[in-house]
């Protein structure tokens, strides 16, 4: 199903234009080098099922996101940021290791039916790395990564866990409806607690406010999970009341994103009223591109003129609003158009905090150089594999094999089995340059083979 948005008509085509334009390099208010107190605090919040331009800053104009837009002006946006998964446990082991879902180990979501389809526990995860450094680590939200003891947060490098382990819950009973049969998910600490009728998304806010009030005076990294706008979509009242007049699904899905900025709001007032907010780096990201599924009805995400929705490798599916901030130690109201992945958080703020990277290869580069200088992306050729699905970018040019696209954007039949896009020249991905540049098809096939061959089976 195509959700029709006459009010981003003009909106796509204007995105688009910008898309196929040459970047300018501005360096302006940037430093010659991070300054960088002892041990700052860190925060990375994960959305969930967020599309590709849902935020004003990004171009919704439907949306009302002031915390989320303020966040992205004090600090650095990212316009052509991904996720390294079109879907949730793959994306979030990425980022929680810096290595592609493959070299991670999971590369579809974590089934409470099956307990090997968990992140394992040899994976060094970003809390293991901080906690080793000294940090106090706390999970606040989804998990989605494992169900058995030594797979949840706390046998993953967390010392605090609250939230829940499956892929959504309803949140004012916490059951999970969506995979028979139906079962209560709410855990701190590996322990079920009950919060019956409570407002998942409250919940969240009185545990991070508590967890950095808690330890105020000690380095502390928090990973915030939040689980919207995910299905099913379930706003504050307030929020359904002012979206009341936008066509349903998008007026729901509105509500879900709105109150998701609000909390978010009041978190960042929590850092400033204990004066943390300049001592705290805070990312912000979503884990992929907004679901057209039944359960999201049909879909109500925006992701402009781009094609692609959650669970395919098309833009849409896998480019994500992504943005860091820490004041008074990175640039401020500063765009990057370099491209950057889920898996390059690991390694930016393991530099940023001065903390040295395990032993092992990473997929992740760090992003610092980019976001302090404008330099190039780290990041020559970047690789994606999902299902049959797989895709390679390098430069303008990206190469997807077996290509799907749920929001059947293109009208024309199933799209070939080889399809090149330039995405200087069209960033929607509408036409197949593959039997005109067949060099660069045979090229680029060619990495994703070596590439594909090198992670078979995936190594630690």
């Amino acid at each position: 199903m195509r959700i029709v948005l006459p009010l981003f008509v003009s909106l796509c085509i204007s995105v688009a234009a910008l898309a196929q334009q040459p970047f300018p390099a501005s360096r302006k208010n940037t430093p010659a080098a991070v300054r960088k107190p002892a041990k700052p605090n860190v925060i990375v919040i994960l959305s969930d099922d967020q599309g590709t331009l849902d935020l004003q800053s990004y171009g919704a104009t439907d949306l009302h996101t002031p915390n989320l837009d303020a966040l992205a002006r004090q600090g650095v946006r990212f316009t052509q940021f991904y996720a390294a998964a079109p879907i949730c446990s793959p994306s979030r082991a990425a980022l929680l290791t810096g290595k592609v879902p493959q070299r991670a180990g999971l590369t579809g979501n974590a089934s409470a039916k099956n307990p090997a389809s968990s992140l394992p526990t040899e994976q060094v995860t970003l809390a293991e790395l901080m906690k080793g450094a000294g940090y106090v680590t706390g999970h606040i939200g989804k998990w989605h990564l494992g169900y058995a003891p030594a797979t949840m947060p706390n046998g993953q490098g967390f010392d605090y866990s609250f939230g829940h382990m499956v892929g959504c819950i309803d949140n004012y009973s916490h059951f999970f409806y969506w995979d028979g049969p139906n079962q209560h998910d709410l855990w701190r600490n590996g322990q079920e607690v009950w919060h019956d009728g409570e407002f998942f998304p409250d919940l969240l806010n009185q545990e991070m406010t508590a967890f950095i009030g808690q330890h105020k005076s000690q380095p502390f990294f928090v990973y915030w999970a939040i689980n919207y706008p995910h299905y099913p979509m379930q706003g504050s009242p307030e929020w359904r009341a002012r979206y009341a007049n936008l066509p349903r699904p998008r007026r729901d899905y509105a509500a879900a994103v709105s109150t998701m900025d609000e909390k978010i709001g009041e978190v960042l007032q929590k850092l400033t009223d204990l004066k943390l907010r300049e001592n705290t780096i805070i990312v912000f990201m979503s884990d992929h591109g907004h679901s057209t599924e039944e359960r999201a009805m049909g879909g109500a995400g925006f992701a402009g003129p781009f094609r692609g929705a959650k669970g395919s490798l098309f833009e849409a599916g896998i480019r994500v609003p992504a943005f860091i901030s820490w004041p008074g130690h990175l640039p401020q109201n500063q765009v990057r158009h370099q491209l950057g992945v889920g898996t390059d958080w690991f390694p930016t703020v393991a530099e940023l905090c001065g903390i040295p990277l395990p032993a092992g290869p990473l997929d992740g580069k760090s992003l610092v150089p980019v976001i302090t200088q404008n330099a190039p992306s780290p990041h020559q050729t970047f690789y994606w594999a999902f299902g049959k699905q797989w895709a390679v970018r390098q430069g303008d040019w990206k190469l997807l094999g077996n290509p799907q696209d749920p929001s059947k954007k293109d009208k024309t039949p199933p799209p070939d089995q080889l399809f090149l896009a330039n995405l200087r020249q069209d960033s929607t991905e509408t036409e197949n340059y593959a039997a005109q540049h067949p060099d660069v098809v045979t090229k680029l096939k060619a990495l994703h083979e070596n590439w594909a061959k090198e992670l078979s089976p995936a190594k630690p």
